[in-house]
């Protein structure tokens, strides 16, 4: 009786993470144009350089520095949600856990911090920004209001 409850409980999570999947992969194939893998694989250094940097800076709000180490602590481990083996989808879970949290930064601490951390070229800088949800890489107007 309690393997059956524990196979059925098994059996549930494996259907979420298969659904969770599928609407990663569905996601990916809509917004081809948010960051190409060779664009974020080449930005690679300077984005993991300008997140510890930002981590460190205690300017920035407590908050935003632990999303950041979170952050960090994910994509540098060998664990992810989703394979990085699979095509496609091995690598956007990453990349939409980055953008999320990169969005959630910035509307916190404003585009400051970013681009006085940021290492790389100002073309480089735009595609983050892109990727971070800013229209054109261009940051608008940090309001003083919180979600």
């Amino acid at each position: 009786m309690m393997w059956q409850t524990l196979l059925g409980i098994l059996a549930g999570l494996v259907a979420v993470y298969v659904v969770l999947l599928l609407a990663l992969w569905m996601y990916a194939r809509r917004h081809p144009d948010t960051v190409g893998m060779k664009d974020a694989l080449r930005l690679l250094p300077d984005l993991l350089r300008a997140l510890r940097r930002l981590a460190a800076d205690r300017t920035v709000p407590r908050g935003v520095r632990i999303k950041l180490a979170l952050l960090l602590a994910y994509l540098l481990s060998p664990l992810d949600l989703v394979p990085d083996f699979l095509p496609v989808i091995g690598y956007a879970d990453d990349v939409i856990v980055l953008a999320v949290v990169l969005r959630s930064v910035i509307r916190t601490a404003g585009p400051g911090p970013l681009r006085r951390h940021w290492p790389g070229t100002p073309a480089g800088l735009r595609i983050i920004e892109r990727l971070a949800g800013m229209p054109g890489g261009t940051v608008p107007s940090r309001t003083t209001e919180h979600p």
